[in-house]
């Protein structure tokens, strides 16, 4: 592993495609090959129509959500931004505005100090804007969608472009000999999230100074541990001998927002964070499960100065991150609870939906290459209108591991402690390493291989379609996939481009044992046989990309797809956003709207009800692409986006998109 010759924030994503299951269960691939490959075979397609109908048959005659018939969801109608390798700045479709609207260091809170580039200074970091902003949800304030609040996951930190003079490698040795306590202490503050409320004021976005919603959550905020995981034997710590009470989150990707107004944050990669490699090397159940979580990776020096991210000091504290966190956005003064029974691993996302019957479901994927795709369903229901009822709704449910059949079924395995399955077999038990729920929980990953689930290439946002109950995931890519593991659908010996699956649960119910799926786009250039791409024909040269990784279903139905990997060395393009079409003759045509600057990753989309603004969180900017010859650092950047003055660094921001002289984003 070559991640320790990286900065330590580009090692997160490179040690994604790593990989850390080791179990034969066939791959997505291997499925994707043994039921398609037949869609390979079909050479010349002229026409958009004759397109879709080879390229797509099942998908297009898959059965609507729950409820009946559904309209068509409109199609896209905007100026196609022409993409390029790469600038300083964004770059927006043409009729629309981009505004920067937050950006690291700004004020949160109404005490924040003024932003000074360069200063690490934990005080005034806990009160400004963090670093790296992920997901965004808007909830509206009175039920408009020109006032609400906005909820910002800040996933992790780049500090070769925070702090001036550090070493531009991420080497335990060499580079975390710079780091100060004060740079670590700064960093923890710089993670966990924002609240914020946010106001349109003639066609302009920005900031209410002063809210008393206003709220920054680091790594050190107090949080409870809810579900069959608190209280948890391996929950437990010197600083926290009742396993439920944990300081802060850390690395929180993607998220979620629930139909009672809360805010599902998830944490990710939070392997890199811990300390001491020899806690993971001997032959025992607590090295084995450190092994199969990528921990400690030692990608920060945040043990150096926090003996809780020092395994060998503190062995369960690793347990105590890697969950989904439900935060209320309502009240600033409420504690984060932790909700275990969503289970433990490197969370992506948390797409929900409220089905027919009333439960509430949470999809999520483990973002690592060759890891598994999750469903949650909550034992109660619902209740629409009694916000408090539905407070610890997300404490009792049964959380299942997604297996992909070739013949374009699936089934939900569910991970309870001591149920068998359709055989009879019973594979969560004490013998197996898993005394109750609370370890299947803790150790989700071990409790999921046992159970032969398929594994997938970096399953990362699975978001729901609410007008047709379909289900979108993003698999980003895997560079793990070797030359006998190609397939109709992962060509490349790498699957450098990843692709998107379209999954319909049976009976369009949420809730059922099984779905069927297909694949909506294999990514990358269509031009390039050999990549094996199949965007609709009807795609132009700006419309294909790379890497999915985070999507946002808007009020008509429509996908948006947000981008971590283009480049210029990998597709000659930047990340950013792109729109595609999910139904009919134009079913998989992609078109370019938006562009981050240069080293930038494209995070957070999400809409104001009405569809008049577009929020999108450029993470980020500047950073050192993954095998690039120019490294960028605080002293020397390859741009200072956003606000481009001399010994500013670049700074992560939230960009508003709205329509020139009003209208609804897309057409």
């Amino acid at each position: 592993m070559r991640n320790r010759k990286l900065p330590p924030s580009v090692a997160f994503e490179a040690a994604e495609n790593v990989g850390s299951n080791p179990t034969a269960a066939p791959t997505i691939g291997d499925l994707i090959a043994e039921r398609l490959s037949r869609r390979d075979l079909i050479q010349g397609l002229a026409a958009v129509t004759v397109a879709a109908e080879l390229a797509w048959p099942r998908a297009l005659a898959a059965a609507p959500a729950q409820g009946g018939r559904h309209p068509p969801s409109p199609s896209f109608d905007f100026a196609e931004l022409t993409v390029s390798p790469g600038s300083p700045t964004h770059h927006v479709a043409a009729g629309y505005d981009a505004d920067v609207l937050i950006r690291w260091g700004d004020a949160v809170l109404a005490d924040a100090p003024t932003f000074v580039p360069g200063r690490a200074d934990a005080a005034a970091q806990a009160r400004q804007f963090g670093y790296n902003n992920d997901f965004l949800g808007f909830l509206p304030l009175d039920g408009r969608s020109d006032h609400g609040l906005l909820v910002v996951n800040h996933e992790y930190t780049n500090g070769e472009l925070m702090f001036p003079g550090l070493a531009t490698r991420g080497d335990r040795d060499a580079g975390f000999a710079s780091v100060t306590r004060e740079m670590v202490d700064a960093e923890m503050m710089a993670h966990g999230g924002a609240v914020i409320e946010v106001r349109r004021e003639n066609g302009k976005w920005h900031v209410v100074q002063g809210s008393r919603y206003a709220r920054r959550i680091t790594a050190e905020t107090e949080m409870l541990v809810s579900g069959p995981a608190a209280g948890h034997d391996r929950m437990k710590t010197s600083e926290d001998p009742s396993g439920t009470r944990v300081h802060g989150m850390l690395n929180n990707c993607a998220g979620g927002i629930t139909p009672w107004g809360t805010w599902l944050t998830c944490e990710e990669n939070i392997n890199g964070y811990f300390w001491n490699k020899d806690a993971a090397k001997p032959l025992t159940p607590e090295a084995r499960a450190l092994r199969r979580y990528g921990a400690p990776a030692e990608w920060y020096a945040w043990g150096r100065f926090h003996d809780r991210f020092d395994v060998t000091k503190e062995p369960n504290e690793p347990n105590r991150f890697g969950w989904v966190v439900e935060i209320d956005p309502f009240d600033p003064t409420s504690t984060p609870i932790k909700r275990t029974a969503l289970g433990r691993f490197k969370h992506e996302g948390a797409g929900n939906i409220v089905n027919g019957d009333g439960r509430f479901v949470v999809y999520q994927g483990d973002d690592e290459a060759f890891d598994y795709v999750y469903r949650f369903v909550t034992d109660g229901k619902v209740d629409p209108g009694n916000r408090e009822a539905n407070r610890n709704l997300l404490d009792n449910g049964v959380l299942s591991v997604a297996r992909f059949n070739a013949d374009g079924t699936g089934e939900w395995l569910p991970l309870v402690h001591g149920l068998p399955n359709k055989s009879g077999q019973v594979w969560l038990t004490e013998a197996n390493g898993f005394k109750d729920q609370g370890d299947v929980l803790i150790h989700t990953r071990l409790a999921a291989d046992l159970l032969g689930p398929t594994k997938m290439d970096r399953p990362e946002d699975i978001d729901v379609n609410p007008r047709t109950g379909k289900v979108y995931l993003a698999l980003t890519s895997n560079a793990k996939r070797t030359e006998d593991k190609t397939d109709a659908a992962n060509p490349r010996a790498t699957n450098a481009f990843g692709h998107i699956i379209e999954i319909v649960p049976d009976g369009g119910d949420h809730t059922a044992d099984t779905f069927t799926w297909d694949i909506l786009i294999k990514c990358g250039s269509p031009e390039i046989a050999a990549v094996g791409a199949t965007f609709n024909p009807a795609t132009s040269e700006n419309g294909w990309f790379g890497m999915p990784d985070n999507f946002a279903v808007d009020a008509d139905g429509r996908l948006w797809v947000s981008t971590d990997g283009n480049s210029p060395r990998k597709t000659k393009r930047a990340d950013g956003i792109w729109a595609i079409e999910t139904e009919g003759a134009e079913r998989g045509t992609s078109r370019c709207f938006f562009q981050v600057p240069v080293g930038a990753e494209m995070c957070g989309p999400c809409f104001t009800p009405d569809l008049e603004t577009f929020f999108v969180a450029v993470q980020h900017p500047g950073e050192t692409e993954i095998g690039g010859d120019v490294i960028s650092t605080f002293d020397a950047p390859t741009t200072r986006w956003p606000d481009f003055e001399d010994g500013t660094p670049p700074r992560p921001a939230i960009v508003a998109i709205t329509r020139k002289g009003g209208g609804k984003i897309g057409g």
